[in-house]
Formats: structure tokens, sequence, C-alpha cells
């Protein structure tokens, strides 16, 4: 590792140490959960966008797509 990344998971461990000397096990590890929950939230409906509407918010097109959205009904996604 260099040094920069070790002054980042040093910094990264002292935070959680403070925030679990300030909050306690079992909030900051929800607080935690709740973190990774909305991002793989955030990613699944991003996934779903068609390259014409990831273009219209300013993010890059997925290469390979015929441009379809790739929406599927809940009862049919695939979790991954």
């Amino acid at each position: 590792m260099t040094q920069s990344q070790l002054l980042v998971a040093d910094t990264l461990t002292a935070t959680i140490d403070d925030l679990y000397q300030k909050f306690g096990a079992w909030r900051t590890a929800r607080a935690l959960l709740f973190v990774v929950w909305r991002q793989r939230q955030t990613r699944n409906q991003l996934y779903e966008l068609s390259n014409h509407q990831l273009r219209d918010i300013g993010l890059p097109e997925r290469e390979g797509s015929l441009g379809s959205p790739r929406f599927l009904p809940p009862h049919l996604r695939q979790f991954n």
C-alpha cells in the first residue's frame, strides 16, 4: 500500500472507531448497512435506464446494447 492509502485507511478506521464510541456498535452497523443498501438501490435504478436516458442525465452510455431499456418487472429481475 502506498502512503496515501495508509492515511486513508487510518482515517477510516479512526472515523469508524469514533462513531462506535459515540453511537454504539448496533447503530454504527445499521447506518453502514443502510448506506450499502441505498447505493445498491441507486445502482439498480440506473441499470434500468436506456442509453438515451443515461445520456440525458450526463452519464456514459452502455456499450453493446441496442438502446433498449433494461427494465424487467420486479418478479423477473435477476439479483446479482
